[in-house]
């Protein structure tokens, strides 16, 4: 079996869950079939993946980023004859495979890791090009012969979406964790690189730079966080030119009343994520819209107390009151629930320690990327086949 893995995220070019998912997931895959990636990223030397974006013609260079990646998913479709089945990552790649399904007759699979009809404020970032992003996606969906679900929540979602598809052609394979990569460490170097002080509480955020990640409710929480606590952002690939700066003078504001705050953009080392997330007495996802989230899964496997937003597949993740805590979302005040979420943890270090160690039990137990990778392959084996899983 040969399969098409499209994405527009592939290592070392990665800035997102989606991302994440297929760094891991093909090593995996590649154990058990033969994948050939087409991505956007650069080719990494020891990988035989295929470069799509450094092909961009002049008509489109300076065009809507909806545009470019139209004319990436042509040329990604016109390199995948010969492989017996497609399957595309986001709606960055989704058309290229309905144009390799038509061109080729072979089968598509799509991993729905979001959807855009569910995310508007990607209007911000695209502008006119989100019709597009959505029209490329509505259309490769109308056309798939099977959808990949990383959560319950977004199968529901998937469905409410798109009610032409067949419940029996949507499966639900939750992203995973790597536990050898993320797991608790006694190493602090990073802290130490970083100035991030080490007797005191450290609250920290892993994510893009978003409305979708709830960066700004974040920011507006910290205002009331305790007072010895430290919030420590990794947060880089901004939607916005204009969203980073927005999130830049939230924090200048913050610091004028809470100065513990240090943001580290573009940080991707999984080294100096393990030792922030070990390090960390609780991490928050604030997010507004999160299908999975694989930072839960990372934070959980290092050890680590996790505060989140009550939304999509999270509650899947997180147990509250078991592995972590889980606030309302949407609420009046959002902002000032997480803020009495997070200091209720950092004020029992104990018990943020043991849902530290029923995190790190839980993701051992029932997040396995080696698992992912053998259902994905049934799934492929089943829409092959005819007959599902």
């Amino acid at each position: 079996m040969r399969i098409g893995l499209l994405t527009r995220e592939y290592p070392p070019e990665v800035y997102g869950g989606g991302g994440a998912h297929v760094g891991n997931l093909v090593p995996r895959l590649r154990d058990l079939i033969d994948v050939d990636v087409h991505g956007y990223g650069d080719l990494v030397t020891d990988d035989p993946a295929h470069v799509h974006r450094h092909q961009w013609p002049a008509a489109v260079a300076d065009a809507n980023m909806a545009l470019r990646a139209l004319s990436v998913n042509a040329h990604m479709a016109a390199r995948l004859g010969g492989v017996d089945l497609v399957h595309s990552h986001t709606w960055y790649t989704n058309l290229a495979g309905h144009l390799t399904k038509i061109m080729y007759n072979v089968p598509h699979v799509i991993t729905a890791h979001s959807l855009e009809a569910r995310r508007p404020w990607k209007a911000e970032q695209l502008d006119s090009g989100y019709g597009v992003s959505s029209w490329m996606e509505d259309t490769a969906y109308r056309g798939a012969d099977a959808v990949i679900a990383v959560s319950e929540w977004m199968r529901g979602d998937v469905l409410e979406c798109n009610p032409h598809l067949d419940p029996e052609r949507v499966f639900v394979v939750r992203n995973g964790i790597d536990t050898e990569q993320f797991h608790p460490t006694e190493e602090r170097e990073a802290l130490v690189r970083y100035g991030i002080h080490q007797d005191r509480p450290l609250v920290l955020f892993v994510g893009r730079v978003s409305r979708q990640k709830g960066i700004l409710p974040l920011l507006s929480a910290a205002r009331r966080f305790n007072r010895d606590a430290q919030l420590v952002l990794c947060a880089g690939a901004p939607d916005t030119p204009g969203l980073s700066d927005e999130v830049a003078a939230a924090i200048d504001e913050l610091r004028t009343m809470f100065d513990r705050v240090l943001w580290i953009p573009d940080l991707h080392d999984a080294t100096v994520l393990r030792q922030l997330y070990a390090a960390a007495t609780v991490f928050v996802c604030p997010s507004v819209y999160e299908p999975m989230g694989i930072v839960n899964l990372e934070a959980m496997a290092c050890g680590t107390a996790v505060v989140a937003a009550e939304v999509g597949g999270i509650p899947e993740v997180v147990v509250p009151g078991e592995t972590g805590v889980l606030v309302p979302y949407p609420q009046k005040n959002y902002a000032g629930a997480l803020a009495d979420s997070v200091n209720a943890v950092l004020d029992d270090p104990a018990w943020a320690a043991e849902l530290g160690r029923a995190g790190r039990k839980r993701v051992e137990e029932l997040f396995s990327w080696t698992d992912v990778a053998r259902r994905t392959v049934d799934v492929y084996r089943g829409v092959l086949n005819g007959d599902g899983r």
